[in-house]
């Protein structure tokens, strides 16, 4: 579908990547990794159409479709929300102009009975298109994309304008969602989605029949969604077959690969250096030391892994807390309205909840349901208007803000910063923390303002390791970081002995850390004892419940209709059944064929590898001879069964 051909690009005459052949196939699920700075993002733009190749060629399939999301996006549009998603969908625009067209011509009193009839006839021609592409069940279907995505129905007649970028992401996913493309490329797609978003986008993607493309952090949405991992190293472009987690343990057993060789060539390097200074004066070595020279210089350049820095993070022993470290009773928050009084204000109405010493929870839940909002008010950052919040015997909170620039001095640098948290530190110690979290020699003099936002993060949280709490809140704490700093970030929380709220939607980050999670929902939070994996079944089980309600309700009036649809479905089936009966077989038989040359190759490949083999010049020769044709042969049979699965996909689409 996309072939990339000798593909190099670089940045101011530095190589992001060289030489690169890669095929991405229909259907592929891929997960895009590498270190940070080493170009996911500039290939996933390349492949968009925005980057252009430093040398050699990407081809693409004939007319094919690409919905791409990159990370930061803005849109200043004041058309609605569902105006903005509808308008976005070309196909379903160019059928509505175009029906309008020939509405005009047969409406029009000046046009000849041919035209009108030529006109009818092609409105007969777009009716057929019109079924293709679902065109009467588009509106539903971005209603469905939207709310799964996270929309009310209030918001769809709202300008996009009115909304922050991690809402405008979302709309913009909306319109990825729905164009039908045969790719879609994803960067970071689920930094602005909540736990109920990320769980109908994987199942949205599981269902969606094109390629797919993805960057992210989220190792549980990326193992839920990809089969293959394409990993940038080195300057190079490598496609492995599997999720990410297969691709974590090959490369770690490639990387302590890559070291023992690299060792033992650096002591080879070491011993035919030695011997070329030791003789390199006598005569009656000079052989000898030419032959070491050439030699040396024949070593291969062995690479070592581009290892990214780890944040080494501990979080000191804090007081003990009383049994009940906070204990919220009857709240009432509500914020107030700039209209007339109504209840679509209210956050919490009547709340109770406690936690006891050393519990770790998650809240979970919709965006706007009100888990910052609850996290501000344990942590004692925003007031509330009724009830009580009271904090235990002896419990010391400490509160990391989502958007971290909330508690942190934009002028002041990083000495400073820090330093507030804990006056009693010395400037030394304050530099040895910040150096664990990163930032070296002069690093510690930047101004808060210029660092990013991973890096405004990291100050945060080493803010947070000088407080001593026994209580830490933390809201989104994994957006900013990077996979290794997670991983470290995650290994702290584990071994904290006090107690711990999260506000969070990364299941992978939360599945070791927390005992019980808090679902929060519009005017109602249900507590589940056990961890994220406890939830999510729990939540999966009530979702089928409240369907099967849902259906059996309307059970009675949709009987006849279902009794209807099942003939037309049996119908349909029969006729899809026939048309796809022969072309199917010869499908099946290419498949097996294309296994068999497969096998045929390996081995071949294999037999050239043996010494015996490719010690015999007429045996290597046969072998090389069988192995091309071989190869000629899969291609040439490839390219049938392409050939017949899209003719076969395509009568398949029109049932």
């Amino acid at each position: 579908m996309i072939d990339l051909i000798d593909v190099s690009i670089q940045f101011t005459g530095v190589p992001l990547f060289e030489s690169t052949n890669i095929k991405i196939n229909k259907g592929d699920r891929i997960a895009l990794v590498g270190a940070n700075g080493t170009g996911k993002s500039t290939i996933l733009k390349m492949l968009a159409g925005l980057e252009e190749t430093s040398t050699g060629r990407i081809l693409k399939q004939k007319n094919i479709s690409t919905g791409y999301l990159p990370q930061e996006y803005l849109n200043i549009s004041t058309k609605t929300i569902f105006d903005e998603v509808k308008q976005s969908l070309t196909k379903i625009q160019e059928i509505e102009l175009k029906e309008n067209e020939l509405h005009k011509i047969i409406d029009a009193p000046n046009s000849s009975e041919a035209e009108q009839e030529r006109a009818i006839n092609e409105l007969g021609e777009l009716e057929n298109t019109k079924i293709q592409v679902d065109f009467y069940s588009i509106n539903s279907q971005i209603e469905k994309v939207l709310e799964g995505l996270g929309f009310t129905t209030d918001d769809f007649a709202q300008p996009v304008s009115t909304y922050s970028g991690g809402w405008q992401m979302r709309i913009e996913l909306a319109k990825i969602l729905l164009g039908n493309h045969d790719i879609i490329l994803l960067d970071e797609p689920t930094n602005h989605l909540d736990i109920d978003s990320l769980q109908w986008l994987i199942t949205f993607l599981i269902n969606y029949r094109g390629a797919l493309l993805l960057v992210s952090h989220d190792r549980f949405f990326v193992n839920k969604l990809t089969t293959r991992t394409l990993e940038i190293f080195n300057r190079t472009l490598t496609l492995f077959n599997g999720n990410y987690d297969a691709y974590l343990r090959f490369k770690e057993e490639r990387d302590k690969q890559l070291i023992a060789n690299f060792q033992s060539q650096e002591k080879k390097r070491k011993q035919t250096e030695d011997f070329i200074e030791r003789f390199r004066y006598k005569a009656t070595k000079a052989k000898q030391v030419q032959s070491r020279i050439k030699q040396l210089n024949k070593l291969e350049n062995i690479e070592l892994p581009e290892f990214e820095g780890k944040i080494k993070l501990r979080f000191p022993e804090p007081p003990r807390s009383g049994s009940i470290p906070f204990d919220i009773k009857k709240l009432e928050k509500r914020y107030a309205s700039l209209s007339s009084a109504t209840d679509d204000n209210v956050v919490f109405d009547n709340f109770d909840f406690r936690i006891e010493r050393g519990d770790k929870v998650a809240f979970v839940g919709p965006n706007g349901a009100g888990k910052t909002t609850l996290a501000k008010i344990i942590a004692n950052k925003i007031g509330y208007n009724s009830g009580d919040v009271v904090l235990g015997h002896n419990t010391v909170t400490s509160y990391y803000a989502q958007e971290v620039t909330e508690d942190l001095d934009l002028e002041n640098d990083l000495l400073d910063a820090v330093m507030q948290s804990s006056i009693e530190s010395t400037p030394q110690q304050i530099r040895t923390i910040l150096g664990s979290f990163l930032f070296n020699n002069d690093d510690v003099f930047k101004k808060v303002k210029v660092l990013s936002g991973g890096e405004k993060s990291r100050v945060a949280l080493a803010k947070i390791l000088l407080t001593k709490a026994n209580l830490i809140i933390l809201d989104e704490p994994t957006n900013h970081l990077d996979y290794n700093s997670k991983l470290t970030l995650q290994d702290a929380l584990v071994n904290f002995s006090g107690s711990l709220v999260i506000v969070s939607h990364d299941v992978d980050f939360l599945r070791p850390i927390v005992n019980k999670v808090l679902e929060i929902r519009k005017l109602k939070s249900t507590l589940f004892s056990g961890g994220i994996d406890y939830y999510l079944s729990k939540r999966e089980t009530i979702i089928v419940k409240e369907n099967s309600l849902s259906t059996s309700s309307k059970g009675v009036v949709n009987q006849t209709n279902r009794k209807e649809q099942k003939r037309l479905d049996a119908e349909n089936r029969k006729r899809k059944h026939s048309a796809t009966k022969t072309l199917k077989k010869e499908v099946i038989k290419l498949e097996s064929e294309i296994e068999n040359l497969e096998l045929i190759i390996e081995k071949l490949e294999i037999e050239l590898g043996d010494e015996k083999i490719y010690s015999n010049p007429n045996l290597s020769a046969e072998k090389n001879k069988e192995y091309e044709n071989a190869k000629n042969k899969l291609e040439i049979i490839y390219s049938e069964w392409t050939k017949k699965s899209e003719e076969l996909e395509k009568i398949e689409s029109e049932f």
